[in-house]
């Protein structure tokens, strides 16, 4: 095995898909039984299309598309749902005594060798994608009769206690399949929606609503209390929002997820916020800041006091940010403490504290109650009210460093809502030491990814920002993408340090407009600047940062 691993990385460096650095780089962050294509995947220095490319090059293995592929469904009798999901296979078709299976890793011959024991026939291997495959396997494994019969029977009411608890009952399959689904497709949110005459099941990817399915009204009751049981909901209650969480491992993979109903007309309307535990970014290398800015901002987090303010919309990235530089902290000799609503991921090492306003718990509370605990880094997970705000600041001039966020949409404005929150101008200006501003982009999928010239618009945008590009990219739409030409998502960042000049600003109220000429001055890199600088880079599109950033 030794020998072939060393050949795949040989191969990929001639290739010149990746550099001899990368590849010991490769090897040396790789955990034992990771096998070296995983680990390079991992660290996205190559994409599985480019893997499968040179390895269908070079050992002569086809590779399939599963996407469009006829496959036969009565191939899923020869190998059971578990033997394929662990070692990610999928049969395709028989051909007098051959098999074709598909295989994310056709190099694993241990596994065609059970299978051929396991099946009696020869087996023949294909290459496709991860995600292919497990698809493949959902789609064809997960949706059973059972199920079809659920889908068209009317008589579901009746023994529905029973139903939504029992393991092997169709809604609880479909339920799981649901949530497996979610998880295989990246999916950050599900909503189940309750109209008039269907219930949509929609799934939120790369920060985008798409419709998985729907499903016939009459399941809609079932549904939702099977989700009501897995979160400890009142079942019997559905004229009032209520809020629970689910902790689950789907394919063997950890998954946090926060589950809130509400009441509509045509029922009650659900949506799960899926935290992937095991996916978590707890790397400030990884969260895509530039060069300037991840200097600026470690020089801020490195500092023994003063507050640290993290901004933008719901579901920008501020938590994962906050929780990669909390980790970056994370050391023995620190003490830090969080108190947040909720505590999203677990971190080892750290003290997390939940507020909880049904016993009175709250940031405050809690953090007046942290400083009584000899912390040296506080994280706050939002700054909701002028009382949070004070403390903040008291704790940060008394020897602490404060990381927190605010709902604001750049680093200037955010000045000014502390003020207008009813802190003391000279109070803000003593205890902020940088603001950071984020946004989420949709990445261009690097399967897809065509170079192209710039449009008319486009120039203008860039020579506005005093830009040079001479190309951009888009993503054409593929397979790996859902035909949607993006993969992932990255972030656009914005810092302002607060030096002496920008104290003396906000002492004295002047106007944000000032500021921002200041800044610019200085040198600051805005939003918009560090998207379109991603955009020359290839990393995203035009259309994507004016999604996010309005001028």
């Amino acid at each position: 095995m030794s020998k072939v691993r060393k050949r795949l990385g040989d191969i990929l460096v001639e290739a010149g898909l990746i550099t001899e650095e990368q590849l010991q780089q490769a090897l040396k962050e790789k955990t034992e039984k990771q096998k070296l294509g995983d680990a390079l995947l991992q660290q996205g220095f190559i994409t599985e299309q480019q893997l499968i490319e040179v390895l269908e090059f070079q050992l002569g293995i086809p590779h399939v598309s599963l996407y469009r592929y006829p496959i036969d469904p009565k191939m899923t009798s020869f190998i059971p749902k578990d033997t394929a999901t662990r070692n990610l296979i999928m049969p395709l078709k028989q051909e007098g005594d051959k098999i074709l299976v598909a295989m994310a890793d056709p190099m694993d011959f241990f596994v065609i060798d059970d299978l051929r024991l396991s099946t009696g026939f020869q087996i023949e291997a294909a290459i496709a994608t991860k995600d292919d495959i497990l698809r493949a396997i959902n789609k064809y494994y997960d949706f059973d009769d059972s199920v079809e019969e659920l889908m068209e029977s009317k008589q579901i009411e009746k023994e529905q206690e029973e139903t939504v608890t029992n393991e092997d009952s169709p809604i609880v399959k479909l339920v799981n399949q649901i949530l497996q689904r979610a998880v295989q497709q990246k999916a950050s949110d599900i909503h189940f929606d309750a109209q008039e005459t269907k219930v949509a099941i929609r799934y939120r990817i790369d920060g985008v609503l798409k419709t998985e399915r729907t499903l016939p009204k009459h399941m809609q009751n079932m549904l939702i209390a099977r989700i009501k049981i897995m979160s400890n909901l009142n079942i019997t209650e559905t004229r009032v929002p209520q809020d629970g969480r689910i902790k689950a491992s789907i394919d063997f993979h950890p998954i946090d997820l926060r589950v809130s109903t509400l009441p509509t007309v045509y029922g009650e309307k659900v949506v799960m916020r899926i935290l992937d535990l095991g996916n978590s970014l707890n790397d400030i290398d990884k969260l895509g800041f530039n060069k300037i800015n991840y200097q600026r901002f470690m020089s801020m987090i490195k500092r023994p006091t003063g507050i640290v303010l993290i901004t933008g919309p719901t579901g920008s990235g501020k938590s994962s940010t906050l929780y990669a530089a909390l980790n970056k902290l994370n050391s023995e000799e620190v003490n830090i403490i969080t108190v947040e609503d909720p505590v999203e991921y677990q971190l080892e090492g750290i003290n997390q504290i939940q507020v909880n306003a049904n016993v009175g718990m709250t940031f405050a509370k809690g953090l007046r109650a942290i400083l009584r605990q000899d912390p040296d880094v506080v994280m706050v997970g939002e700054i909701r009210d002028k009382e949070t705000a004070e403390i903040s600041i008291r704790a940060s001039l008394t020897g602490h460093l404060v990381l927190s966020t605010l709902h604001t949409n750049d680093t200037i404005s955010t000045v000014t809502r502390l003020v207008d929150m009813g802190l003391e101008p000279f109070l803000v200006a003593s205890s902020v030491t940088g603001i950071v501003a984020q946004r989420l982009v949709r990445r261009i999928c690097r399967d897809c990814k065509t170079e192209q010239e710039l449009t008319v618009r486009e120039t203008q945008i860039f020579a506005k920002r005093g830009i040079k590009a001479e190309k951009v990219y888009k993503g054409k739409g593929c397979p790996t993408c859902n035909m949607t030409g993006y993969k992932g998502r990255l972030a656009i960042h914005e810092i302002l340090v607060i030096d002496d000049a920008i104290q003396k600003m906000i002492m004295n109220n002047r106007p944000v407009h000032e500021i921002r000429d200041y800044a610019m001055k200085v040198g600051t890199i805005f939003l918009v600047d560090d998207g379109l600088i991603k955009v020359k880079q290839g990393l995203t599109t035009t259309e994507e940062i004016l999604r996010v950033v309005t001028e």
